[in-house]
């Protein structure tokens, strides 16, 4: 896994300031990001994570996967290319109207389906690197 922090260049950085982000929410939230976290480098162990937007956890691969904002109700994973992407599993359940993006609200005491995540994931990656070799050709 690679990781990078795009406005510093410091590659532990982004991951360190994911790491503190967790540690400071003290309840369900640091839990959540902590696990949808650990999926997505699961998913993909080639994944890159960055810090952008003024403090937003952002998991790249040949292009933005998905943020991981924390709000006091929710958990949400907002994928860049969501509306792209296949969700037969029908995990997302937020910013459903736009032509782009798509998101997983993540209310406490929500399970999290991983293996849907995990392709939801997969599918986020392969249509990142697809869009890079055709541009390239």
């Amino acid at each position: 896994m690679k990781q990078a922090n795009k406005k510093t260049g410091d590659a532990a950085s982004a991951s360190a300031q994911i790491d503190a982000r967790i540690a400071e929410l003290t309840d369900w939230r640091g839990a959540t990001l902590a696990r949808v976290r650990a999926v997505i480098r699961e998913a993909d162990p080639e994944v890159e994570e960055t810090w952008k937007w003024r403090g937003v956890p952002v998991w790249e691969h040949a292009g933005i996967i998905c943020t991981g904002e924390t709000y006091k109700s929710a958990v949400k994973l907002t994928f860049a290319k969501g509306a792209s992407l296949p969700d037969p599993s029908g995990l997302f359940n937020s910013s459903l109207d736009g032509n782009t993006r798509r998101a997983i609200d993540i209310h406490e005491g929500a399970a999290i389906d991983e293996a849907a995540l995990t392709a939801l994931i997969r599918a986020a990656v392969a249509l990142n690197t697809a869009g890079k070799k055709r541009k390239k050709a």
